[in-house]
């Protein structure tokens, strides 16, 4: 086990705050590739909005000619047609264009969220561990779902609305006052109110938008924790505190849920009230105007009351479009906080070193005097040193927290060192390419991996190239050549991931994936701690093929595994304490002999 390894924890605390103008940025410039779609979009949505807003235009003479029709009782009905085919001609383009803009829009909103899903995981496989050991699963797994979903929906059903209702407005403005510029400043008194009351109610808003995200997250992390911890939920009897847990977490999430959407709601009712308002003032000041026989006729004011329509509907809909914008923001500054996280070293132009053609790897391992701590401040490995010569098989023993699997990870580069170096056949891990250098070792852990697939994609995985031979062959080296043969469609019958098959299965299942990659390094991390001891067995004689003529680390607890190693690290707080084989440390009668006797006086069977 590692020492000092960061816990997992909710990151709530410390991440970074909603950084608006940021946000914004970062949006305007991911969807770039987009832009020529979006811009066609916007023509066709001008030409929406201009037909609607000269449309009332038409519609001020229909009514005129049906009022002074209706005066001297004499309407002429090819004006009233003409001017009906030209509002139907009008309203028929505005619904078309306005129809089609939308349709691009949604595709718009579509690819940007796939392109989102793919720069987030693409992401996710270029950042360090240190990362995953941060930040919580769940929490990952609710960014890369949730919020984008809601950035998706967000932009689909507020964008068109936000840019169509800004055209609009503009364009309602500049045909109010070419109608009428009295009446046109008497519908502007409800603009300031407008404005006011959105500001207003976004600065309520957006911190409890902000706020359920990020617990959104943290429920997500909870239930992801009680579901893949079930089985030792229940053998504890602890389901009432992890649900009073949930519950807490739950409970949280529903207030900040209900203030947000409190805050958020506010806007249709009071922007209501202000077209009320404005439509009581357009008929008052209208009235006015036509009692002093300023030339104002009734078609002015039908006019003028669709023209309050265009321009109230466009600041209704900015207010309901605001709640799905804050919600976007909150969503994007999570996303692009992953985005932003600092990734691995890119190291691909590297040439091959070990790989190369013509160079036979040794497998001789080098740790000079390597210093680390997951935490600057806390070091767990002061000063480590070591040498191993190619295909020796070496067992790294000692408590939990002394630092055994932290040295395959730095081995690995998992994790850089804060000092010193470690060579493979004289040459250090810093020059040589990561891929190539986790190439070169075959991994065996303590928690098997299997996913849903068949048993032979979960044995060949990701080495290519494997022929039926090179699979039987590690079918049979693994112990698994019966277990296949008991398969319905043999190697290419499916299985349901970890739940179909036993630890000891899965474990040998492991093994027969590293035996097909061929690894000329080998590391065995506590390879046989979950299995019963029929199978320990078979996973012995497995892991000795397995091991055979490479340069093996083994991690174990179960001493008894490691007595004929070739060499015996005995590591306690970061540092060796003692280094032999099996006889030469039982001899000394030292740490390892306490260990060694201790499982013994325990019952470990030997």
């Amino acid at each position: 086990m590692m020492q000092g390894r960061p816990a997992r924890r909710r990151n709530l605390e410390g991440q970074k705050s909603l950084n608006m103008k940021k946000d914004l940025k970062n949006l305007i410039k991911s969807v770039k590739p987009f832009i020529p779609f979006i811009l066609l979009s916007v023509i066709l949505m001008v030409a929406s909005v201009v037909s609607s807003i000269i449309a009332p235009q038409y519609l001020k003479n229909l009514t005129n000619v049906m009022a002074d029709g209706a005066q001297y009782r004499n309407i002429d009905i090819n004006s009233l047609w003409k001017y009906v085919k030209i509002l139907i001609s009008l309203y028929a383009v505005s619904i078309t264009a306005s129809f089609i803009s939308g349709l691009i829009m949604n595709e718009v909103t579509q690819r940007y969220s796939r392109l989102l899903r793919k720069n987030l995981s693409l992401k996710l496989n270029k950042l360090p561990l240190s990362f995953f050991d941060k930040n919580p699963y769940g929490d990952t797994l609710s960014i890369m779902t949730n919020d984008v979903d809601n950035v998706s929906s967000s932009l689909q059903s507020s964008t068109s609305t936000l840019l169509q209702s800004i055209i609009m407005l503009v364009g309602v403005l500049i045909a109010m006052f070419i109608t009428n510029w009295l009446m046109a400043l008497t519908v502007l008194i409800s603009l300031p109110l407008m404005i006011l009351m959105i500001l207003f109610i976004t600065k309520l808003a957006v911190p409890q938008f902000r706020k359920r995200q990020k617990l959104t997250g943290v429920v997500n992390s909870i239930c992801e924790e009680n579901f893949t911890g079930a089985i030792i939920i229940k053998s504890f009897n602890a389901e009432k505190k992890k649900q009073e847990k949930f519950d807490e977490a739950n409970n949280t999430l529903y207030k900040t849920m209900f203030k947000a959407q409190i805050f958020g709601g506010l806007m249709q009712p009071i922007s209501s009230f202000i077209s009320y308002f404005a439509y009581a003032s357009v008929c008052l000041v209208g009235g006015l105007i036509m009692y002093h026989n300023n030339g104002i006729t009734l078609g002015v004011i039908s006019a003028f009351l669709v023209y309050v329509n265009l321009f109230q509907n466009p600041l209704n809909q900015i207010s309901q479009a605001m709640n799905s914008v804050q919600m976007a923001l909150s969503s994007i500054s999570r996303i692009f906080d992953i985005l932003d996280e600092a990734e691995e070293l890119d190291d691909s132009t590297m040439p091959n070193v070990l790989l190369k053609d013509g160079y036979k790897l040794r497998g001789d391992v080098e740790f000079k005097n390597i210093k680390f701590g997951y935490n600057k401040d806390k070091i767990i490995i002061p000063n480590f040193s070591c040498k191993i010569k190619g295909g020796s098989q070496v067992a790294i023993v000692g408590p939990t927290g002394a630092g055994k699997t932290t040295l395959v990870n730095l081995l690995m580069r998992f994790y850089e060192l804060d000092d010193g170096d470690i060579t493979i056949d004289g040459i250090s891990i810093k020059n040589i390419r990561k891929s190539e250098l986790r190439s070169i070792f075959g991994m065996v852990l303590q928690d098997a991996w299997i996913f849903e697939g068949t048993l032979r994609e979960n044995i060949v995985y990701s080495t290519p190239n494997v022929t039926e031979e090179k699979l039987n062959k590690a079918l049979e080296d693994a112990s698994l050549k019966y277990y296949a043969s008991t398969l319905e469609h043999g190697v290419d019958t499916k299985i349901m991931g970890d739940e179909s098959l036993s630890s000891g299965q899965k474990q040998l299942i492991t093994i027969a994936r590293a035996l097909v990659e061929d690894a000329p390094l080998l590391i065995l991390d506590e390879a046989t701690s979950n299995i019963d001891t029929r199978t320990e067995i078979l996973v012995q004689e497995a892991m000795k093929k397995l091991a055979q003529g490479r340069t093996s680390f083994v991690i174990a607890h179960r001493l008894s595994t490691i007595k004929n190693a070739d060499l015996i690290l005995v590591l306690k707080d970061g540092n060796i304490v003692e280094q032999g084989n099996h006889e030469e440390l039982m001899n000394l009668h030292g740490f390892y002999s306490d260990l060694y006797n201790s499982q013994f006086d325990e019952g470990e069977e030997i």
